[in-house]
Formats: structure tokens, sequence, C-alpha cells
């Protein structure tokens, strides 16, 4: 068993500089539909802290593909302001971001993962406050961004 619980990966994220255009690039790809836009949240809701800060102009531009049995393909198009989104289009340009495990009681997985030298850097509510998700920074070791998803 993994240090977090179950290895179950559920989403996989790349982040954009135009979600429409590459979404509908995925939808022809796939063969389906689009999936709808849909924002990160207000941040009356999402709470979002970035680097231990409240972060309220964070935000981001979301799309969602079913690719297989509970795994989701994730569009991120970053608006612009301080987040781990931006800092990656920043600094690398378009690409894979993230892999995403859903876990309960995310709050006693941050701090195993912090001893392992992966430190949170974003944290906070979904859009419709159903659950709850956290940006740790694997990127030395693991060459990549986990993030912890915890519906409730």
């Amino acid at each position: 068993m993994s240090i977090i619980g179950d290895n179950k990966v559920i989403q996989l994220c790349i982040i954009v500089k135009d979600i429409e255009t590459t979404k509908k690039k995925y939808a022809d790809f796939f063969g389906i539909e689009a999936p709808p836009t849909m924002d990160g949240g207000k941040f009356e809701v999402t709470g979002a802290e970035y680097k231990g800060q409240p972060a309220p102009k964070a935000n981001c531009f979301m799309a969602f593909f079913s690719v297989g049995e509970g795994l989701q393909l994730e569009l991120i198009q970053p608006n612009g302001e301080a987040s781990v989104w931006q800092d990656h289009l920043d600094e690398k340009g378009e690409g894979f971001h993230h892999i995403a495990f859903g876990v309960k009681d995310m709050d006693s997985k941050i701090p195993i993962l912090e001893k392992q030298g992966w430190p949170l850097v974003q944290r906070g509510k979904y859009g419709d406050a159903s659950g709850q998700y956290a940006y740790l920074d694997a990127n030395n070791d693991l060459k990549i961004w986990l993030e912890l998803l915890e519906s409730f």
C-alpha cells in the first residue's frame, strides 16, 4: 500500500493556454462531444490558498474527459494569477501537470507527504464545495505535482 493509502490514479492533468481549442482537439481525437468548460469557483467557496496565503484571485478554466473506468483527463487553463497552474505554464509551458489520487482524511495525508520532502503548495475546496484538493510539489523526486482529491 502506498504512503497515502490507495494507489488508484483518478485524474491526469494537462495545463493549456487555450482550453476551448485544446478540448475540441481532444474531443475530436476521442470521437466524442467536447465537455463543458467550468471555472474553479468563487474564492468565498473555495478558500484557495497558495504558498500558505489566501489566494482570492487564483482561478482557472477546466474541462474533464472520462478516459477509463474512474479516470479523468483534466485540462486546465490558468487565469494569469499566481497558482500552481500558472507557475507551470510560465516555467514549463503547456503540458502534463499532475497525477491525482482520491483520498480519505486528506489532512492526515499531507504531513506524510511533506515528510517525503513534497511540500503543500496550494489547496482549496471544489467550486461547488463538495470536496477539497491539495497540490504537493513532488517535482524533484517524481517529476510531477501530486494532487489529493477528497470528496465529502
